[in-house]
């Protein structure tokens, strides 16, 4: 697990050629199908050389919660096993790794009335006033999250609402369900969040020549129903292309947007890193990152 634009794929794919692995995809973005370019979703000769569980299995107008994520992967890592396999994980998306080890039972489903009035309030106010409302109710989430994070303020008031509770309450009162299997943790962090940010950067305009925008254009047209509000429009990047689409700011502002976006990303993975226990580090600068997750994980299995 790391922040985004680390080298997870990379180590995941040279596992792929030296161990008996398979890989489960652990990202909130690569389920999606047709969302290629924006997400940094694995192109089809990587796919191919290194097949990929949970990548393109719903449409961007469908939803996955991390409770679903949970209930497949726990079905893959047993039919992985069963194959004589070894389950590698691989993403960023922290809460899936979290709802995976501890489980999400005190969490209620979505409401779609509840989402829908808690919109049409921050449509009014804004989000960082929403955000204000968010830390007289849940301190301790509120303090993780920006102001201007939409969907996890709107999931953590919405929580509140269908409760009376607060998310992180909701979470201190789980009870933790032992996964069957050991496990390794190897978080991939960035001796220098400079050199992250530079990667960060390259790689947005990497998509951006590679046609993110003719893509996000395709995907109005293909699922008309989409707007910057859909669940699959939050993902990094998107929601500016389309804003950037209706005219609200040029390509210029799109990059520094979708950069920015991205990079306050990676400082919510890194954050969530800190918090979780039992992690092996490892240097994603280090030019033989692919090496040394290699080495530990052989040491592991044997």
């Amino acid at each position: 697990m790391g922040p985004t634009a680390s080298g997870k794929t990379g180590a995941a794919v040279d596992l792929y050629s030296k161990l008996p692995v398979e890989i489960i995809s652990v990202d909130s973005a690569l389920v999606y199908r047709d969302m290629d370019i924006g997400t940094a979703k694995p192109d089809a000769e990587t796919l191919a050389k290194a097949p990929h569980h949970l990548i393109n299995i719903i449409d961007p107008t469908s939803a996955y919660s991390a409770a679903s994520f949970r209930s497949d992967a726990l079905r893959l890592m047993a039919q992985i096993s069963a194959r004589g396999k070894i389950p590698i994980l691989v993403g960023g998306t922290m809460l899936y790794f979290k709802a995976l080890e501890g489980g999400l039972s005190g969490l209620p489903e979505a409401n779609q009335e509840v989402r829908a009035r808690l919109d049409a309030r921050a449509a009014f106010i804004g989000w960082p006033a929403m955000h204000e409302k968010l830390a007289l109710v849940d301190p301790q989430t509120a303090a993780r999250l920006q102001p201007n994070d939409a969907q996890r303020i709107q999931r953590a008031l919405e929580v509140f609402e269908l409760t009376g509770e607060s998310m992180s309450a909701l979470y201190a009162k789980q009870t933790n369900e032992a996964l069957p299997y050991n496990i390794l943790k190897i978080a991939l962090v960035p001796s220098d969040r400079k050199v992250l940010h530079e990667r960060i950067a390259l790689r947005f305009d990497q998509m951006l020549a590679a046609g993110f925008i003719d893509e996000v254009k395709m995907l109005k047209a293909k699922y008309p129903e989409l707007t910057p509000e859909s669940t699959s429009m939050r993902c990094v990047g998107y929601r500016q292309a389309l804003e950037h689409l209706a005219g609200e700011y040029d390509a210029a502002e799109l990059r520094d947007r979708g950069i920015f976006a991205t990079r306050q990303l990676a400082k919510r993975q890194l954050t969530w890193l800190r918090g979780m226990e039992d992690m092996l580090e490892l240097d994603c600068l280090n030019p033989n990152l692919n090496e040394q997750v290699f080495n530990q994980i052989n040491q592991f299995v044997n």
